[in-house]
Order: C-alpha cells, then sequence, then structure tokens
C-alpha cells in the first residue's frame, strides 16, 4: 500500500472537507461528517481531517503508480471549493512520516 497525507493550513477545513465528500458521495460511498470522511475512489481512498486551522488529507492506494495522480486528483477538487484562496498549500509526505 502506497499512501501520502498533506497537512493543509486553512480555517474553512470543515468547509471544504464537507464540499468534497458531498460532491464525490453522489458517485461513491462517501461517509463523513463535519471533522472528518472517507472518499473510497477507483484508484484509492481519500481520508480527511478537519480541526479549526488546518485540514489534513491522507490519500492510500494499491501502488506507487496512482499515489500521485490521487494526490493530483483530491488536491485539484479540494483547490475548485478553495478558489477564494487557491492555490492550497499542499506538501505531500509519505505517510507516517513526521511533520514539521
Amino acid at each position: 500500500m502506497a499512501s501520502s497525507t498533506a497537512i493543509v493550513a486553512t480555517v474553512n477545513a470543515s468547509r471544504y472537507l464537507q464540499q468534497l465528500c458531498k460532491h464525490w458521495s453522489h458517485t461513491f460511498d462517501v461517509v463523513f461528517d463535519a471533522h472528518h470522511g472517507t472518499i473510497p475512489l477507483p484508484i484509492g481512498t481519500a481520508t480527511l481531517k478537519a480541526t479549526t486551522v488546518v485540514l489534513e488529507v491522507i490519500v492510500e492506494t494499491a501502488d506507487l503508480t496512482n499515489l500521485q495522480r490521487l494526490q493530483t486528483v483530491v488536491a485539484e477538487h479540494l483547490d475548485r471549493f478553495a478558489f477564494r484562496e487557491a492555490p492550497l498549500p499542499f506538501e505531500w509526505s509519505p505517510a507516517g512520516s513526521p511533520q514539521d
């Protein structure tokens, strides 16, 4: 399993999490509330966690081939919802790596 995490600074984390989850809930079996969401996509899974100041985005795929693609798809969709502050500052790190 290949995975990575981005910690995105934004005071609108919960709003963006809910918008993204609602957007994809029309097609996929998305589970979410105001602070946590899981989106099962064909190429992997996106998990989002919102606090008052950050949105944590974790993407997981079966292989490294699709990891960058999944990162791009999720980031581009979130940037569309965050058009007033886009582009959001995505800095992907391998999951489990300590954040600076």
